[in-house]
């Protein structure tokens, strides 16, 4: 469900808001609301958008970060990976289920 929700709001631009609360950044449609510069980057470690200045700040410099387009990608890419997952599973659920049902008739 957490990645879900992130791939969601990156594909909506929005924030993350996953980290801890300390020292967030505010984004809009028009970027940071603390430097206003564009969002270009994402914190995987806080799982949130970051601009350039953002980035290079003492709560971020450490962290590993993707550019915007790829980290869409890649949480995309695990989303489909673990739907599929989780559809096989349904899937074999199914069939053990109406396999139950035809035993007890």
């Amino acid at each position: 469900a957490r990645v879900l929700e992130i791939a969601r709001r990156l594909s909506r631009g929005e924030a993350l808001g996953i980290g801890d609360g300390e020292e967030e950044e505010e984004e809009d449609e028009e970027g940071c609301q603390r430097h206003r510069e564009p969002l270009e980057v994402f914190c995987k470690e806080d799982g949130a958008l970051l601009c350039a200045i953002c980035r290079e700040s003492r709560a971020h410099r450490a962290h590993t970060v993707l550019p915007v387009p790829e980290a869409v990608r890649e949480y995309k890419e695990q989303i489909q990976a673990r739907l599929q997952t989780l559809k096989d599973g349904r899937d074999k659920l199914l069939e053990f289920r109406e396999a139950e049902m035809r035993r007890n008739w």
